[in-house]
């Protein structure tokens, strides 16, 4: 089991009237293309073999270049949004993170590696849910911005091995 925790590549912050936290959000800049599509090598040199994403307009068109670069199948996932911090509670970002998560795992086991596009946040969130303690988290939440575990198009790698129960945690691709 392998999956992959892609977030949004960098959207246009120029676009102050979108709210993050509320669909559609902003959409990708040009450096944000840029970084999807560099993004794309990185899955396809992996094996990904499918995606599932955001359905906000950062994630989903982040989600497009990968899948269109790697001629792999993509499907929008409403669990993957972006935390509206102010409208839903902590365990529940966690809750459907690690569900999304659970089927995901299922999946990988049997096809192989999968993609999940999602945002900042709910990665932090995830990565706790999962068992990585907040000490092995805590210098990337300050080495990136607004306290995220990586940067915009950065991957964090989650695995199992056969047999093993243990995940391992490693963030593998920063732009």
């Amino acid at each position: 089991m392998k999956i992959f925790l892609v977030r949004h590549a960098t959207p246009d912050w120029e676009h102050n009237d979108l709210p993050y936290d509320i669909q559609p959000g902003p959409n990708l800049s040009p450096k944000g293309e840029r970084e999807a599509e560099a993004l794309a090598h990185f899955l396809k040199s992996r094996g990904v073999v499918r995606l599932l994403y955001s359905p906000f307009d950062r994630g989903a068109r982040t989600a497009q270049i990968i899948a269109a670069a790697n001629g792999i199948p993509s499907v929008a996932d409403e669990e993957l949004a972006e935390w509206p911090m102010a409208a839903e509670p902590e365990i529940h970002v966690r809750q459907r993170m690690s569900s999304v998560f659970r089927r995901a795992a299922r999946e990988s086991a049997e096809l192989g590696p999968i993609g999940l596009v999602s945002h900042g946040g709910p990665i932090a969130l995830l990565l706790l849910e999962l068992g990585m303690n907040q000490e092995e988290l805590a210098p990337y939440r300050t080495r990136f911005d607004t306290t995220n575990p990586l940067p915009p198009a950065g991957v964090w790698k989650v695995e199992r091995s056969h047999g093993d129960d243990q995940l391992d945690f490693q963030l593998v691709f920063t732009p």
